[in-house]
């Protein structure tokens, strides 16, 4: 199956947790039932690359990182900044909510992002919203017209994830994480996603564990990472000094009748690993199925 490149984004905000105190929120999509790929999971705003997320006209759009920058970020040659475009194109898409800020350099408030709380502004991002997800714009015209930039700056990376290789779909998907702008609501597109929940880490976490929504390895990992922090500033203080990221490869057997996924650094990984090289990458027929009922449509 082949890999194809993609990006995915956690939107953070301030809350409060069950005594008060200061807490955190994540937003959450719920794939939809149908789809061919992680079909009902509870996930972040995410997807492929596209071709148009990549070259000089999306640099043009973006403010505070080149492609050089963000390659060196990603420790590859060239085509990094593709990445934190399509995963703020994705957060539009799916979520509703642009990631921008004024061009205008001279404006007082070019360095807020985009607020689209007054109801006309409102209705015109959700008509262009439309218009991306139904082919007749991009993000990049959309950017154009309203004169805006897209804010990669304000975007890090903190992780990175490749599907396992038995998954009906592949993804070589970098994580990233930005604080959610506060005059934006985000809600889900009624397509590839059905249902938007704004909830704190620690609780997503516990209603996977308890079977109530279901979270993929990678989410569980990245909920994870984000768990202990009280506040957005907080996170994006230790996203911006994420500096080694650890590329996972998952390795997928049946254990106990049981579909078991393990990463680096669990029991028994190295030794899978070593397992599925020397078997030259084949598959038993009952793996596969098995795979492709977990990972498959549910409706």
């Amino acid at each position: 199956m082949p890999i194809r490149d993609a990006a995915t984004v956690m939107l953070i905000r301030d809350s409060l947790d069950d005594r008060g105190d200061p807490s955190i929120e994540v937003c959450m999509l719920r794939r939809n039932l149908a789809s061919e790929f992680v079909a009902g999971a509870y996930v972040f705003p995410g997807g492929s690359v596209d071709p148009d997320d990549r070259g000089p006209e999306a640099e043009r759009m973006c403010r505070g990182l080149t492609d050089a920058e963000a390659s060196a970020v990603l420790g590859i040659e060239s085509g990094g900044l593709a990445f934190w475009v399509a995963a703020l194109r994705e957060c539009f898409e799916e979520a509703g909510v642009m990631l921008a800020q004024r061009r205008d350099d001279e404006h007082p408030d070019h360095r807020e992002l985009l607020d689209t709380s007054d109801p006309d502004t409102s209705r015109r991002f959700a008509a262009h919203r439309d218009a991306v997800n139904g082919g007749q714009a991009r993000l990049l015209d959309v950017c154009r017209e309203e004169d805006l930039v897209l804010a990669a700056d304000t975007v890090h990376y903190v992780a990175h994830w490749i599907t396992p290789e038995l998954a009906p779909k592949r993804y070589d998907t970098r994580f990233f994480v930005t604080a959610a702008p506060p005059g934006q609501v985000a809600q889900h597109d009624d397509e590839e996603t059905i249902a938007t929940i704004w909830v704190r880490p620690g609780d997503a976490l516990a209603r996977g564990e308890a079977g109530e929504i279901e979270l993929l390895p990678p989410t569980i990992a990245n909920l994870k990472s984000i768990e202990p922090f009280r506040s957005t500033a907080e996170v994006m203080a230790w996203a911006a000094a994420v500096t080694d990221v650890l590329t996972v490869l998952p390795i997928v057997l049946i254990e106990d009748g049981q579909l078991l996924v393990l990463r680096p650094g669990d029991e028994g990984y190295e030794q899978a690993l070593a397992d599925r090289k020397a078997s030259g990458g084949e598959v038993e027929t009952d793996l596969a199925d098995a795979a492709r009922r977990v990972w498959g449509p549910k409706a």
